[in-house]
C-alpha cells in the first residue's frame, strides 16, 4: 500500500498537538526508497527554529514506530513561510480577500491552475474572483493551495 500526504498528515497530527502546533500540510517528494517528507507546521505563537527541531523528533520517532514509509526517507520540518499552505476550510476562511493561487485534481471551466483574490469559503467550496470574473471552486477539488506574499514597498522614499 503506498502513504499518501493524507495518511502522513493523520499520522502526524496527534505528535504535532501534543505539542501546541498544528500540521498545515505535508509534502511528500522523491521516489520509493529516497523520499522527502516536509511537514508545515504553526502555533498560535508562530514557530521558531527550536520548535522545528522539537516537532521533527517527535515526528521522527512517531515515523519510526508507524512505518508508513518504504525504504529511506528524509524528514523536513519547517514553519508555513509566507506562502503558507492552505488545506483545510478555516485556512481559507482565515485569509478571505488575500490573494491566492492553487491548482485543482481536475479542470474546472478548462484550467487547473487558479490565482487571483479569495471572495469567499466555506466548508465546501472557495470563490475567487480573477481578472473580474467570479470562480466557484468545490474545496474536495483542491490539490494544492497557497497564500500570495504581499510585501509592503519597503524602502520606497517618494
Amino acid at each position: 500500500m503506498t502513504v499518501t500526504r493524507r495518511d502522513l498528515q493523520e499520522i502526524l497530527e496527534p505528535g504535532a498537538e501534543a505539542l501546541g502546533f498544528e500540521v498545515l500540510a505535508v509534502e511528500l517528494t522523491g521516489s520509493p526508497g529516497q523520499s522527502v517528507v516536509r511537514v508545515y507546521i504553526d502555533g498560535p505563537e508562530g514557530v521558531t527554529v527550536d520548535d522545528c527541531a522539537r516537532a521533527s523528533h517527535q515526528f521522527g520517532a512517531i515515523l519510526d514506530v508507524e512505518d508508513p514509509i518504504a525504504g529511506q526517507y528524509v524528514l523536513e520540518v519547517s514553519s508555513p513561510g509566507l506562502d503558507r499552505p492552505l488545506t483545510k476550510a478555516r485556512h481559507f476562511q482565515a485569509v478571505v480577500g488575500r490573494e491566492i493561487r492553487l491548482q485543482t485534481s481536475v479542470a474546472l471551466d478548462g484550467r487547473r491552475r487558479f490565482r487571483g483574490r479569495l471572495k469567499d469559503a466555506d466548508s465546501e467550496r472557495l470563490e475567487m474572483i480573477i481578472d473580474g470574473e467570479t470562480y466557484r471552486i468545490p474545496l474536495s477539488s483542491v490539490a494544492k493551495a497557497r497564500l500570495v506574499p504581499e510585501y509592503d514597498d519597503v524602502g520606497d522614499k517618494s
